[in-house]
């Protein structure tokens, strides 16, 4: 009897409108020692989220599209309402990063030409997430006929095919810099931000060409412009470094060859407090940023690497008061960033690109089925990617500090500041806001 009472609650049997999955005379039955519990599990709702091709918390930015699609762009979420808006604003960092604007670039012809098809209304943003799409109308498939067979060496062709085991052949897919154009338009977005709720601004430059070096001494940080990186071609501030770079480029643009260089980028006026320790400090967040954009290999701030050639004595940056009474520190070997929060002095980084990987060069590689051939990269490619890297180091730089803005904001101004040792968050003037950042500054 016993067996059978057992045998009928392992199998679960239940009498009509029982709550329990054993009888009433098995509860009887049973001891303490021996009780059986079951309990009805909660559904599991899985969940898989889309990754790599967002960035931000507060701010965060998700881009779309490949180069030879229908069109590239980006959602823009979380930005502040009531901010003054409008497709020009945005354009105009577009067409610093756009193709085909001169000799040192590609001959690729795209006017880019955004469209804001939601989040703004009557001219201001409305607080919903903003989406912004270029059209791609100069794309040329047959040119990566090549391509489809074997893999361009150092591009992505064969990693992307290792990961995902297939992949858009033409023109690069997503890992083609045309991406990029849905980190600049939210990137002229954020400076705008940043310009108006702390009078924040940044600026990056053309510093190296291939062995073409632009002395630091030769550049003054204080008062650069942006006339003076925008008064050449290849975005270098200083005139005569310019010619000498544009000399490089051309060197080996007409031997279908290729060289890489260095983008350096200055914050001023960035609002102490920004960076969040330990994990999310302020150059770790610059750094990853910075380094996802394509042909990155390199990145620094403050002294970087020359740094390790000094003592503790000479690196310090030593503190003072000035006559505001506001701590400043005499040097800035630091970069602006001190235990990964800024400290209000500028903020300069330098990001290094390798040579373009598409050359018109022979040379040896395998196809995609292991068999050892020769290639002739064809396509239209720049011969050095950092004239066009300008704006778009200045995007990222811009979407980092704009998320870090409204952590700051959100954890540690929410209630009144301590005035002995923290700032307010200082706001710009309305005529400010009326401009973009870049359009007002020429």
């Amino acid at each position: 009897m016993a067996s059978s009472l057992t045998s009928k609650s392992i199998l679960g049997s239940t009498k009509p409108g029982s709550s329990s999955p054993l009888s009433p005379d098995i509860r009887r039955l049973s001891s303490p020692a021996v009780q059986i519990s079951i309990r009805t599990q909660p559904k599991k709702n899985l969940q898989i989220q889309a990754t790599g091709s967002s960035y931000g918390t507060h701010f965060r930015v998700s881009t779309f599209g490949e180069s030879h699609g229908g069109g590239v762009g980006c959602i823009i979420d979380g930005c502040p309402p009531r901010i003054p808006l409008s497709e020009s604003d945005l354009q105009f960092d577009l067409d610093r990063r756009r193709p085909g604007q001169s000799r040192i670039t590609t001959p690729r012809k795209e006017t880019d030409t955004c469209r804001i098809s939601s989040g703004v209304s009557e001219g201001m943003t409305t607080g919903t997430p903003i989406h912004v799409f270029v059209p791609n109308t100069d794309q040329r498939g047959l040119d990566y006929s090549e391509m489809s067979v074997a893999y361009r060496p150092s591009h992505a062709d064969a990693t992307y095919d290792m990961k995902y085991g297939v992949r858009s052949v033409q023109g690069g897919g997503r890992s083609s810099a045309r991406e990029t154009i849905g980190r600049v338009a939210p990137g002229a977005l954020a400076k705008k931000i940043l310009k108006q709720f702390a009078g924040t601004e940044i600026l990056a430059y053309v510093s190296q060409v291939h062995q073409v070096v632009l002395p630091e001494d030769l550049v003054d940080h204080e008062n650069l412009t942006l006339e003076q990186i925008e008064n050449n071609i290849v975005r270098c501030p200083n005139p005569e470094y310019a010619e000498k770079m544009i000399a490089a480029i051309d060197a080996v643009r007409t031997k279908g060859n290729s060289v890489g260089g260095v983008v350096t980028c200055i914050v001023r006026n960035a609002p102490r407090g920004l960076g969040t320790p330990v994990f999310d400090k302020l150059e770790a967040e610059l750094a990853k940023a910075c380094m996802s954009l394509p042909a990155t290999k390199g990145f620094e701030f403050g002294s970087g690497f020359s740094g390790t050639f000094l003592t503790g004595l000479e690196h310090n940056d030593e503190f003072y008061t000035d006559e505001n009474g506001r701590i400043r520190t005499k040097t800035n070997r630091s970069g602006g960033i001190q235990g990964g929060i800024s400290n209000g002095e500028i903020i300069n980084m330098r990001v290094a690109f390798k040579p373009t990987s598409t050359i018109g060069r022979k040379q040896n590689t395998v196809t995609r089925d292991k068999q050892e051939t020769e290639m002739i990269a064809r396509g239209r490619h720049d011969p050095c990617v950092v004239p066009r890297a300008v704006p778009m180091v200045e995007a990222m730089v811009a979407l980092v500090l704009v998320d870090q803005l409204m952590a700051q904001y959100a954890q540690c101004h929410l209630f009144p500041i301590n005035p002995e040792l923290q700032e307010p968050l200082r706001t710009a003037s309305p005529v400010e806001l009326q401009q973009p950042q870049n359009a007002a500054a020429l």
